[in-house]
């Protein structure tokens, strides 16, 4: 196991920083404000044919700007998923979704966590996943991109009150990185045998004749936007379990790698940015310990089985349940821990099938903020907010006031900070103390016990964290939880990226000091051990409890 396991996170991360390495100059350029690939001329049409300004804008006028063309974005999807029957490329002749699933899936999808309570290939029309899913998917991720490059830019600028133009981010971010990495992405699945096509579903018999319905869809495309822009929202209900979205062992390796691959290239691009590649470094080295160590974990208790595999004289590696036999436990495992890690939603495997130990890992993942490499954007300012705290703290200790690239922390950035930090665990767990008192919560519960409760806490620990995996297990398609996590979903996203921007509105104003005697270096291994150790420590002071309640009560019981 150790062999194979520490070989394929070697491969895995190596192959990552090679691809990372090469993106993350072109997002350089993008942040600095270069339009890519020489395009100046034909932008400047697009710019003046959308009436498109390209002034800068300040910190309100960016959050303005997102808050905006994301509601647009919601209220066009909840419209599109309520009159489906009545739009074209619909062969099967699907229904209108209910009132309270079409305002999920549209929050869902708007905010980037892709939360599905529906199987996709009997729910949704081609029109549907196409226009309506899979726009969402570009949008929602440039969103997350757009913000961290606002981030960035606060730190690399001296005394500038702009951050940027956010229509001139988003455009640039689909066109010059979405959609193309998407189109390559997109024919490698088809030639490993990804569906890609507008047929309808096929009626068969089967050799004991027996009939089954098999379905088609223009799946290639939505799965390769799914994965780089951190969304998961899968074409079918069992999503990248699915033989159709993720036939092979290497398709599935190369689904890892698109997960991993914008948020690490963006940790490049900020160190670049910032004019000291170290402290990007910095920011990799704490998130790949912290993946390293999980994947270990996970896999560790995958090929240990639960405790009943021992009394049955069972060996571990026939602990197969909700796992596809093409990938395998490790494979499995390492799958599960990627996808919660970062900010998406696709899954490989049951969660709800693991171990107590194995499925804790992937609920902690995302309870600590999707901050391991995490979503699109998202990962990167998230991480940044925990630079910011492990600055204030390491101040406090030595009694100096924060700085962090130069710039001064004060009082209002540590504020924000705070508040971006607690948003998603007070959603997390108010949400499911909700879900637990109330009889509409409980109906949905299929589990007794310590597994069931773990269910719900998982559910919305991944919709406040915008990561939209399930563990599965509980019923979730009833207005209850259609409306509360939709709520959570919304408060989760832009209840981080509105204090996010108005921290960078703030650090943009100020002056670059130089470092002194006296500042804290921030790209040594003693600074990524004080900031690997805050995020355990804000992770352990707010869920602790109630992991003991849920995966850790499971694993003492058995």
């Amino acid at each position: 196991m150790n062999a194979t396991l520490f070989l394929t996170i070697t491969v895995f991360l190596a192959v990552l920083l090679m691809l990372a390495l090469t993106l993350s100059k072109l997002l350089v350029k993008l942040i600095e404000g270069e339009p890519a690939y020489g395009l100046l001329r034909i932008e400047k049409k697009l710019w003046r044919g959308c009436a498109i300004k390209q002034k800068e804008m300040t910190g309100f006028q960016y959050a303005l700007a997102i808050i905006v063309f994301n509601l647009c974005g919601l209220v066009v999807l909840f419209i599109l998923l309520m009159a489906q029957s009545g739009l074209p490329l619909n062969p099967q002749q699907l229904p209108n979704m209910s009132w309270d699933l079409a305002f999920n899936t549209a929050v869902s999808f708007v905010t980037n966590t892709n939360w599905q309570a529906y199987s996709g290939e009997n729910t949704l029309s081609y029109f549907s996943q196409m226009v309506g899913l899979s726009v969402q998917n570009f949008l929602s991720a440039a969103t997350g991109i757009a913000v961290a490059f606002a981030l960035i830019r606060a730190f690399a600028r001296h005394s500038s009150q702009t951050i940027g133009n956010a229509w001139v981010d988003l455009t640039r971010i689909t066109l010059y990185i979405l959609l193309p990495l998407s189109l390559i992405l997109a024919l490698f699945f088809v030639s490993q045998g990804v569906l890609q096509n507008v047929s309808p579903y096929l009626h068969l018999t089967t050799l004991e004749g027996s009939h089954q319905v098999l379905p088609m869809g223009p799946v290639a495309s939505q799965e390769a936007i799914k994965l780089l822009g951190t969304n998961g929202g899968g074409f079918f209900g069992a999503n990248s379990a699915h033989p159709f979205e993720n036939p092979t062992a290497l398709s599935n390796m190369v689904q890892m790698l698109a997960i991993f691959l914008i948020p690490c290239a963006l940790c490049m691009a900020f160190g670049r940015a910032v004019g000291d590649s170290r402290q990007g470094n910095a920011l990799l080295w704490a998130m790949s310990i912290i993946f390293v160590i999980a994947a270990v974990v996970v896999v560790y208790a995958e090929l240990n089985g639960p405790d009943y595999f021992t009394q049955l004289g069972l060996d571990g590696r026939f602990n197969m349940e909700g796992k596809e036999s093409r990938f395998g436990i490790i494979a499995s495992s390492l799958y599960a821990v990627v996808t919660t890690a970062a900010s998406c939603g696709a899954v490989n495997a049951m969660h709800d099938s693991f171990t107590a130990l194995g499925g804790m890992m992937p609920l902690w993942l995302m309870q600590i903020g999707e901050v391991v490499f995490g979503g699109v954007g998202s990962g990167l300012y998230g991480m940044l907010l925990f630079v910011l705290l492990t600055v204030f703290l390491s101040g406090l200790m030595i009694g100096r006031s924060p700085e962090y690239l130069g710039k001064k922390i004060d009082v209002f950035e540590i504020k924000m900070t705070a508040l971006a930090i607690l948003v998603t665990p007070t959603l997390v767990l108010l949400g499911t103390a909700l879900a637990l008192v109330t009889d509409v919560g409980k109906a949905g519960i299929l589990n007794p016990g310590a597994h069931g409760f773990t269910e719900v806490l998982y559910a919305f620990s991944s919709a406040a964290n915008n990561n939209g995996s399930a563990f599965a297990g509980l019923s979730v398609n009833t207005p209850f939880y259609n409306l509360t996590l939709a709520v959570i979903m919304f408060l989760g996203r832009f209840g981080v990226i509105i204090p996010v921007l108005a921290i960078a509105g703030r650090l943009a104003a100020k002056k670059r000091q130089p470092a002194g005697n006296g500042t804290l270096p921030t790209q040594g291994p003693l600074f990524i051990g004080l900031l690997v150790g805050t995020i355990l420590l804000v992770g352990a002071l707010t869920f602790v409890p109630a992991l003991a309640l849920g995966p850790i009560a499971e694993y003492l019981q058995f």
